[in-house]
């Protein structure tokens, strides 16, 4: 019994898709016959029987201009809605029904409107449409380079033929837009992601080869050849984008594949510059024979193409791998296309669009995945870069601790040295001064002098703690004790001391700085008392500027000289320990002849700046 139901309910289907079927009838043969571009009706004879879908270039090879066609059908009641869906025509066409222009697209002439793209519709009623016989007649412009021809017309059922023709026109026409908005959309992700990073270049590769694979896409929906002229100059430039396409697409998967070959792909985009540059310059030769370097280019391609996709399978990195396969499909499908293209079979829908959101997921993919592995990899130099700081800072502070221990040594080395120097200038000066009066004192020396002389060193002493206890002290000030024991020094062996201070109120240099000035005075005194035998010492010191200049001139014995003439200098531990001063002080000592030929200079020139 169920067996015999469904056997029922087949047979209605099939009776009902039947019923439907005869509802729309196919033309699939017509008459046609050659005219010129300005031929405004048909010709009279030269109509020939053709089948559909026609192209002529087949039959009459190198005729460019109008061809007519004229269909005949049998119409039962003219009063009934009847469709009528012309499948194609290319370029440019005119529609005629028993007579009466029902459809006419905008230029008939070069340049030719380009209304290939997309089936036409007509709604027929009376009194255009007549009872029995009908005759349409289709007058269609073209080029023979291009594939001029007529597709089947079907007759029947308005809302059959109406939605088979909402559904070619998105097809043919609605996915061609939006594949090429898809197209251009990544292609300015992807640009302004270059932009960003210039160093990855095959984002900028990809973007330009989306750029230029849109610019070919808009064949498939532009209206007319603007803003070119002719016919052959539109197929000529959309043949070049073609073929840059393809030019920056081998270089974006060299670039992608970490690849540079940078022979091939000057070669690349100099071939695309060259057919740029022709398709501008002789679109009348370049449009027409386009296929002597799309064909070889669409060759070029597929190869490309397999080699990467081997290429990712065997590198077993999963950004090549999504890729490639998001590359197969469009293969397929491109040999669909190519097939329509080249008039293979009787196609003429571009299936191509439909690949487009693939190759954005694609790119998408790679783009997050790319990302992902950045930031995992930025993640783990930031994990290093922290231990390799902490490591650091360890060391940085172990070696502050070692410097800070070696420093705080250095110092106190340099106090002792310091106080030493201090002690053999000042206080040792001091004591040599005492020792010398002592030994020439006679035997019955009375006590009191000898208490004199101790209380001369106890201020020495005084002087030193003094000088180097006082962060600020006036260096007039400074300078009063020294005067004081200097000049009984001096005296005490008939040295006459004379002091020339200029314009020295208010100088300050400083505990460190005036203890170096003072004991540098100290000393050249001291060497004088000792070694001049002079009967003179002159004194000055004078401010010039922002400088304070020192000169002790005696009129002793002088310097010695050598049998070649050069001054000797003495080279004793005072004399070093003084040119040691000089230095920190900011100058250098000099130690030359007096100007009155006799004695001898000591001249010191310092910043007052520290």
């Amino acid at each position: 019994m169920i067996r015999w139901l469904l056997l029922v309910l087949l047979s209605a289907c099939a009776a009902l898709a039947h019923a439907q079927e005869a509802e729309v009838i196919r033309i699939a043969h017509a008459e046609a016959v050659r005219a010129d571009w300005q031929s405004p009706a048909a010709p009279v004879q030269g109509w020939v029987q053709v089948p559909l879908a026609d192209q002529w270039q087949t039959r009459w090879p190198d005729h460019d201009g109008v061809v007519w066609y004229r269909l005949r059908w049998q119409q039962g009641d003219a009063d009934q809605p009847t469709g009528l869906l012309l499948d194609y025509t290319c370029m440019a066409a005119a529609v005629y029904l028993n007579g009466s222009l029902i459809d006419r697209d905008p230029s008939l002439v070069e340049p030719l409107s380009r209304s290939w793209h997309v089936p036409r519709y007509f709604l027929l009623q009376s009194p255009l449409l007549k009872q029995g016989e009908n005759e349409l007649l289709v007058r269609v412009s073209g080029l023979a380079a291009y594939q001029p021809s007529l597709g089947v017309v079907d007759v029947g059922d308005p809302q059959a033929l109406q939605a088979r023709f909402r559904k070619e026109v998105f097809v043919r026409h609605d996915l061609q837009v939006l594949d090429s908005a898809i197209g251009f959309v990544l292609a300015a992700v992807i640009g302004m992601f270059w932009l960003l990073r210039r160093k990855e270049s095959m984002y900028g590769w990809y973007a330009l080869s989306a750029v230029f694979g849109r610019l070919y896409d808009s064949n498939f929906f532009a209206s007319s050849p603007w803003p070119f002229p002719t016919t052959d100059g539109w197929q000529a430039f959309i043949g070049a984008c073609y073929v840059a396409g393809a030019a920056a697409h081998t270089v974006f998967l060299l670039r992608f594949c970490e690849r540079r070959w940078p022979r091939l792909e000057r070669v690349l985009l100099a071939i695309a510059v060259l057919v740029m540059a022709g398709a501008l310059l002789w679109p009348q030769w370049m449009g027409p024979n386009r296929n002597l370097y799309l064909v070889p280019t669409i060759a070029f391609l597929y190869a490309v193409s397999f080699t990467f996709m081997g290429y990712a399978l065997r590198s077993g990195r999963r950004d090549y791998q999504v890729l490639a396969l998001c590359i197969i499909l469009p293969i397929a499908v491109s040999l669909h296309d190519l097939g329509v293209y080249m008039g293979w079979y009787g196609g003429v829908s571009y299936l191509g669009s439909f690949t487009s959101p693939l190759m954005l997921l694609g790119m998408g993919f790679v783009l997050a995945y790319r990302f992902a592995n950045t930031m995992q990899r930025v993640e783990g130099f930031n994990a290093e870069l922290r231990n390799e700081v902490q490591l650091a800072t360890t060391q940085l502070a172990d070696n502050l601790q070692q410097q800070h221990a070696l420093e705080l040594a250095h110092s106190r080395a340099g106090e002792r040295l310091q106080l030493v120097r201090d002690l053999h200038d000042g206080f040792g000066g001091t004591l040599v001064g005492a020792i010398a009066r002592l030994e020439q004192a006679p035997e019955d020396m009375p006590r009191q002098e000898v208490i004199g002389v101790l209380r001369e060193m106890r201020d020495d002493l005084r002087l030193v703690i003094d000088s180097t206890a006082r962060e600020q002290a006036d260096l007039a000030e400074l300078l009063a004790p020294l005067r004081h024991r200097t000049s009984g020094l001096l005296d005490a062996v008939d040295i006459q001391a004379h002091w020339h201070l200029q314009d020295i109120d208010g100088i300050e240099l400083g505990a460190s700085r005036s203890l170096d000035l003072l004991r540098l005075l100290q000393e050249g005194l001291t060497n004088v008392f000792k070694h001049s035998h002079a009967q003179r010492v002159d004194v000055y010191l004078r401010r010039q500027g922002d400088q304070l200049q020192l000169h002790i001139d005696d009129d002793g014995v002088g310097l010695a000289q050598g049998a070649d003439g050069v001054v000797a200098v003495r080279t004793g531990a005072g004399l070093a320990s003084m040119r040691l001063r000089a230095r920190r002080l900011g100058g250098e000592l000099q130690v030359s002849p007096a100007d009155n030929g006799t004695g001898t200079r000591l001249a010191l020139v310092l910043p007052l700046m520290a």
